[in-house]
């Protein structure tokens, strides 16, 4: 079966254009993954702990034979890979690789939450997203990324390089 996946991807240490290129690259070297869509990278505030090096940005939109499960273990995978540390909760890293939607699928388990439960307020999330699938309809809040982001809260600074 074939899986629709939107993936956030995020650097903050190092070469951070690199990070998120190298993540791109490994994605789409999984026999079962095509990139579909990839947004422009957006240079972004960091959000969640604000004392911390700037982000860079971007969304990318792939085919995928995983599972959720299985796609969340792959991109831990390259997370490892390309050396990222888990210290604590929001710190800086060389790579982040986040489900934001799988098909229209609606998952909540302590591992994996799908849709991500914060895309509505993260602007860095939103601005990318909506330059690849502004009319996508988030399953459980029922409206399209456009609308989430026309209305989020969140007015941090995301400026696409």
């Amino acid at each position: 079966m074939e899986n629709i996946a939107y993936i956030g991807i995020g650097s903050n240490l190092g070469d951070k254009i690199t990070h998120c290129n190298d993540a791109i690259k490994e994605v789409s070297k999984h026999r079962g993954n095509t990139i579909l869509e990839v947004s422009s990278f957006c240079r972004t505030e960091p959000w969640g702990k604000e004392d911390q090096n700037w982000f860079v940005n971007s969304v990318i939109k792939i085919k995928t034979s995983l599972t959720a499960p299985q796609l969340l273990r792959f991109l831990q995978g390259v997370e490892a890979q390309l050396k990222r540390v888990r210290e604590y909760r929001w710190s800086p890293r060389t790579i982040d690789l986040d489900i934001l939607f799988f098909n229209d699928e609606v998952i909540n388990r302590p591992e994996l939450q799908i849709p991500h439960p914060l895309i509505q307020d993260r602007r860095f999330v939103l601005v990318p997203l909506n330059e690849i699938c502004p009319q996508l309809i988030h399953p459980t809040l029922n409206e399209s990324v456009r609308e989430l982001l026309e209305r989020t809260g969140d007015n941090k600074n995301v400026i696409r390089t």
